[in-house]
């Protein structure tokens, strides 16, 4: 008989507390040796995708001259993408070869189509702006890649390569978001990237915009310059630094024809765009941000110009557009971006969009100087690419979404849901493209056909592109989701299709400084239910509001918990174009959470630095702000403990005030104390979000802007947890059943599956010869239950069993034997009926029934030993029609099918069995009546088989 292993480590026992008794204290577990994850076990999970397959942002576009089927697309958050077949499907190249996930310029050599140069970080300053470091140069298509400097630039505007000359390269450098910045300008090398010379620069608050080439004569450049700042509480664009210039000597020396006759002579300057005539050099167009502003033409190579186009829908939202390229044929034909995209054939002075399907908001094109026809446009849906001048555009069906957040409904399988930047809500199953094998781990289109449908069953939650979605508790049909401005709070009802407004002051306001703004609405106003009482719904200006009928009525529940100092409330956007929208209203509580083992308990935290919380429901508030909180710090994200209600965690960011430093805190005494965790933690990897495993106290995950880090000892020491994950930015991040889960602002939704293992991780965990981990509960009519073990060497087999409470083995499952993690799935399914060979049985599968909830054992036998744990059943809660009796009564009656089947099949099989002998002793004889015996036994055997079958 196998020899029982039996664990007794204290260390295990330790991790395992939280599934036999109560949780081990903070300090025990800080006491106790830490978790490393050893390589072996880390082995064992890989982060998968799910999509959904719906583009988000980009900024960066190129063609490849002489490649008509090669492109390139830059996703704000997502990396590199390429394609090769023109369009028509992409896959990401800078995956775990680069530390940035946010390109913001391209470029390609027209004479080595294989050297590639990207920019890091966004200059379209919108709120969400993911900064970048630097720049990275391929010389092989974008296989391998190598950094060739501007690590302390946040975003890098454009860069140019010499059209005939592969080892001259220009970058225009926008330099820091929210602070004053060296690295600004325009930067030249002579060596293809290996050093840099700046050689356009007026000061330290004024960058690169964008940069010009004439193809015609490269010694003939053109820069604009660009004076702003995204702040975390305003933005600006525009100012003294800001301007055109002219190089005619490559770059070496430049000339400002920022008022040169024709253009603005005076007011403010901002954003410049820039377009040079592939037909005709002396064309010269500029797309200006000034009170007098619009699309300027010059032909005499910038010398004088003339105002061909003051129309407000090309030069609206001045920071965030302002984009503008010239037809690398005909001189009259140019291009401008904003909402849509125009064409003009008249030298800009009319314009006709061709949008013509693709997505809205565009911001960068590359035409093709062998053909106009063919281009690549950047938009906030991706890349997309025409051959017939934009009447037809390529679709945007890759994972390049980004998510502010990520929540779950209550369906089962769950599915998981967030608000995409620049698009809608979208939910899609937690499993989708788990069962029939997995899904890319690269973050592309699922290689697996869907488990429960792809894109095709995605759907929205009502809302829109910000923020907070809420599934109702006790409804699964039911979706409270924010949408834009306002504080716009939309009641969607799923199954009857319809939407409602609920929000608790309904003022939809655009424009207004947040000093003239009665309440202050976020552009992602938190929309959260209590976890104690379903009915309960709160979200948030800057004061905290509640409703527990639905939205129909609100109450206020505190008054202002921000800072609220007048410097942050004024105008955003100018001195030329002010831009007041739902990202630029500050002073709000930005995180609302809820106590989860108390109803009184709600702690809030504010986008300026504040900390509250309320022990009796909202009548008395309390600032409990950390000593040590950055001032103007964002509170992202607070989650209450689910152990006790005086402790949280909180996640604080500042990088628009030129801090990626990490802050996550946690009080263990509602507040009174507070202790900055992270250890471990990259020291430019700043927080998004924290939330603690609700089944093991002190495990906790944190979401960065480089990934997910994990810590075993209440924060005290972190490790990081990106299996199969690229370097991305991790916005959200929730523990759901037995996975992990986290929305990337740039490559949608990932599923860390199984985390029992994580939860029971302890500090011999890599030397033990053996363990088998307690699964989680297993739900009836459900996904399936995973089953884990380790192994520290490969065994020669292994077999897992289960159980029922009377010790009857229900199922036998060939288990993996390899060393490390290994796992399975069980489908609470007991052995199903014998077959036989051919058999053809419509209407019915062969496994068998399903079993009923109650208590069952894992039992692993392997390499000599045998390990057990238990197993628990439940029945799916959504599933009121029936009792436990029923479901007993029809496992109890499957079972007799079951084996009423195998019985018949077993007869089969003997029939079967005795015909062959029969054929191997007569068919040989020479005796005529024993063979006719033979045939007349042989007759009769058969029909009594096919009366069996």
């Amino acid at each position: 008989m196998p020899q029982r292993l039996i664990l007794t480590a204290s260390a295990f026992l330790a991790a395992l507390a939280c599934f036999a008794g109560p949780a081990p204290t903070s300090a025990q577990q800080s006491a106790a040796a830490p978790v490393v994850l050893d390589p072996a076990f880390l082995a064992g999970y890989q982060w998968r995708n799910i999509g959904p397959d719906r583009g988000g942002r980009s900024i960066a576009v190129s063609g490849v001259k002489g490649r008509p089927n090669e492109a390139y697309f830059g996703a704000t958050g997502g990396g590199l993408w390429k394609t090769t077949d023109g369009g028509e499907s992409w896959l990401p190249v800078t995956d775990f070869k680069i530390t940035s996930a946010s390109v913001g310029a391209v470029a390609v050599s027209e004479t080595n189509p294989e050297l590639v140069f990207i920019g890091m970080g966004e200059s379209c300053i919108r709120g969400n702006v993911i900064p970048g470091d630097g720049v990275y140069r391929s010389r092989d298509g974008g296989g391998s890649w190598e950094h060739v400097g501007f690590r302390d630039s946040d975003a890098i505007s454009k860069i140019r390569i010499h059209p005939t000359d592969p080892d001259i390269v220009f970058v225009a450098s926008f330099g820091k978001y929210g602070a004053p910045s060296p690295e600004r300008g325009v930067f030249k090398s002579t060596d293809g990237g290996a050093t840099w010379r700046k050689v356009l620069y007026r000061d330290d608050r004024t960058g690169a915009v964008d940069l010009v080439i004439d193809r015609h004569n490269p010694d003939v450049i053109y820069a604009a310059l660009w004076e702003a700042f995204r702040k975390e509480y305003q933005m600006s664009s525009g100012g003294p630094g800001s301007g055109l210039f002219k190089s005619a000597d490559g770059g070496e020396t430049w000339t400002e024809i920022t008022r040169n006759p024709g253009l603005p002579g005076s007011g403010a300057v901002g954003r410049i765009g820039i377009g040079v005539s592939g037909g005709d050099p002396d064309r010269v167009y500029a797309l200006v941000e000034n009170d007098d502003g619009g699309l300027f033409v010059s032909s005499d190579a910038g010398a004088t110009w003339t105002l061909a186009n003051d129309n407000r829908a090309i030069r609206q939202r001045a920071f965030y557009y302002t984009h503008v390229f010239a037809d690398t044929r005909d001189p009259d034909v140019v291009y401008m971006q904003n909402t849509t995209l125009f064409r003009s054939a008249d030298g800009g002075r009319t314009t006709q969009s061709i949008n013509n399907g693709t997505h809205g908001d565009f911001h960068d094109l590359w035409i093709d100087p062998d053909d106009p026809a063919h281009m690549v446009v950047g938009n906030d849906g991706g890349g997309a690419v025409t051959t017939d001048t934009g009447q037809h555009w390529t679709d945007q069906d890759f994972s390049t979404a980004q998510f502010y957040h990520v929540v779950t409904t209550r369906h089962i399988p769950y599915h998981v849901c967030g608000s995409q930047q620049d698009n809608s809500t979208l939910c899609v199953p937690f499993n989708w493209n788990l069962a029939a094998g997995g899904g890319r781990r690269d973050g592309g289109s699922a290689s697996a056909e869907p488990a429960a449908g792809g894109m095709a069953f995605a759907y929205q939650a009502g809302g829109g592109e910000p923020g907070y979605i809420a599934p109702d508790p006790l409804d699964i049909d039911i979706y409270y989701s924010g949408t834009n401005n306002g504080g716009y709070l939309d009641k969607f009802n799923r199954r009857l299709g319809t939407h409602r407004e609920v929000n608790p002051y309904p003022w939809f306001y655009s424009g207004e400084p947040a000093s003239e703004i009665r309440e202050r609405w976020q552009w992602t106003f938190p929309i959260v239910f209590s976890p104690v009482d379903p009915r309960v719904l709160y979200t948030s200006s800057q004061r905290l509001w509640k409703t527990t009928d639905g939205g129909k009525s609100w109450t206020a529940i505190s008054g202002d918990l921000t800072r609220h100092d007048p410097a942050t409330l004024g105008p955003s956007g100018g001195p030329i174009t002010h831009d007041m929208n739902g990202p630029e209203v500050y002073a709000t509580i930005f995180a609302v959470a809820p106590g989860k083992t108390d109803l009184d308990v709600i702690w809030t935290g504010s986008d300026d630095g504040l900390v509250h919380v309320t022990r009796d429901g909202g009548a008395t508030w309390t600032n409990v702000t950390p000593p040590d909180m950055p001032d103007f710090g964002r509170v992202s994200l607070i989650d209450a403990s689910a152990f006790d209600a005086g402790t949280a965690y909180m996640a604080v960011k500042r990088p628009l005030l030129d801090d990626h430093a990490p802050y996550i805190f946690r009080t263990r005494d509602f507040g009174r104390s507070w202790t900055r965790i992270v250890n471990g933690i990259g020291e430019d990897a700043f927080v998004h979000a924290v939330r603690e495993d609700p089944t093991r106290r002190g495990l906790l995950y944190a979401g960065t802007h480089h990934g997910v880090y994990v810590s075993f000892d209440d924060g005290e020491r972190w490790q990081e947890l990106n299996p199969g994950l690229p370097d991305l930015p991790i916005v959200d991040v929730l523990v759901e059943a037995n996975e992990l889960l986290i929305s990337a602002h740039g490559r949608g939704f990932w599923v860390l599956d199984n985390l029992a293992p994580l939860r029971q991780a302890h500090a011999g965990l890599a030397s033990s010869d053996a363990l088998l981990f307690t699964p989680p509960a297993a739900v009836r009519s459900g996904p399936g239950v995973t089953l884990s073990w380790w192994l520290k060497d490969q065994a020669e087999e292994a077999t897992l069993e289960i159980l029922d409470g009377a010790g009857e083995v229900l199922r036998t499952l060939q288990a993996p034997r390899a060393a490390g993690l290994n796992r399975t799935t069980w489908d609470l399914r007991t052995e199903g009926y014998v077959t036989f060979p051919g058999m053809i049985f419509w209407g019915a599968r062969s496994a068998g029934p399903v079993v009923p909830p109650g208590a069952y054992t894992l039992r692993l036998t392997a390499a000599g030993r045998t390990l057990t744990a238990p197993l628990a059943v439940e029945r799916n809660p959504l599933i009121t029609d029936v009792t436990d009796a029923d479901l007993q009564a029809q496992y109890a009656f499957s079972r007799q099918v079951r084996d009423k089947v195998t019985e018949a099949n077993q007869a089969v099989i003997a029939v079967r069995r005795v015909k062959a002998q029969l054929q191997d002793r007569y068919g040989k004889s020479g005796d005529a009546r024993l063979r006719a015996a033979g045939d007349r036994l042989l007759a009769s055997a058969s029909a009594v088989e096919e009366n069996i079958y």
